[in-house]
């Protein structure tokens, strides 16, 4: 995606600015059409998991955590750039340990990693 605003959504993702990510990330949903408006949203769902997280807010995270994933497991394990088979492997285990209540903050939050052969697009 060319627009600068996916770039910005993408390190601010990685950077756990997720308040901002989240923004970001809207923005670009309410454009979007196809393909890309579940994708877009399921970042964005988990980008606010995150921040229910850091608030102590585990009943949150676990169901924003679901959701995303949820719309995340419709789209390919490359898109956009990035790759969402990583993504949705780490926010499958965040979401099986935010079920289980036995999270640990020793796991770091998922990460938007590029697609192999490329960088974010």
């Amino acid at each position: 995606m060319a627009d600068p605003r996916f770039h910005e959504a993408v390190a601010c993702f990685n950077n756990g600015a997720w308040y901002d990510a989240h923004d970001l990330f809207e923005e670009l949903w309410h454009e979007s059409s196809g393909m890309m408006r579940p994708l877009l949203q399921g970042i964005l769902q988990l980008a606010v998991a995150q921040l229910h997280h850091e608030r102590g807010n585990r009943r949150g995270a676990t169901i924003l955590t679901g959701e995303g994933l949820g719309r995340l497991r419709r789209c390919p394990d490359q898109a956009l750039g990035l790759d969402l088979l990583a993504l949705r492997n780490q926010a499958s285990r965040w979401l099986q340990l935010l079920q289980a209540e036995q999270f640990s903050d020793c796991l770091p939050p998922p990460q938007l990693r590029p697609a192999s052969g490329g960088s974010p697009a």
